[in-house]
């Protein structure tokens, strides 16, 4: 007796599991302080700016130590010179009062180090 086996081409989708898995390798998309908490900056909000300013220096933070996105930094930047040119917020020190605020981000620990 000879028995013929009908060979049935299997395509890809028979042959996999149904279930949809998310990648295990993908990075968490993080989003920056700014963005995940919905806050609008503005240039009379001088408290939550001089957070983005040095207080000895008076210099802005770059964006790999306030850990912002391109947009939010660059509105930062926008609102804390548009302040100082207002006059509500001081161009080379920041004000002592705010110096006892909780701090948004660790200059200390920048995201990229740097050479010094």
């Amino acid at each position: 007796m000879i028995r013929t086996c009908s060979t049935k081409p299997v395509t890809e989708t028979e042959d996999l599991p149904d279930f949809n898995m998310e990648n295990p390798f993908e990075k968490e998309h993080v989003k920056c302080i700014l963005c995940k908490y919905n806050v609008k900056v503005d240039y009379k909000n001088v408290r939550l700016l001089s957070q983005f300013q040095s207080p000895y220096t008076g210099r802005i933070y770059g964006r790999h130590i306030t850990r912002l996105c391109k947009q939010q930094q660059k509105l930062v930047e926008t609102e804390i010179v548009k302040a100082q040119s207002a006059g509500l917020m001081a161009t080379y020190l920041k004000e002592p009062i705010f110096l006892e605020d909780p701090k948004l981000f660790d200059p200390e620990n920048p995201v990229r180090p740097h050479r010094f």
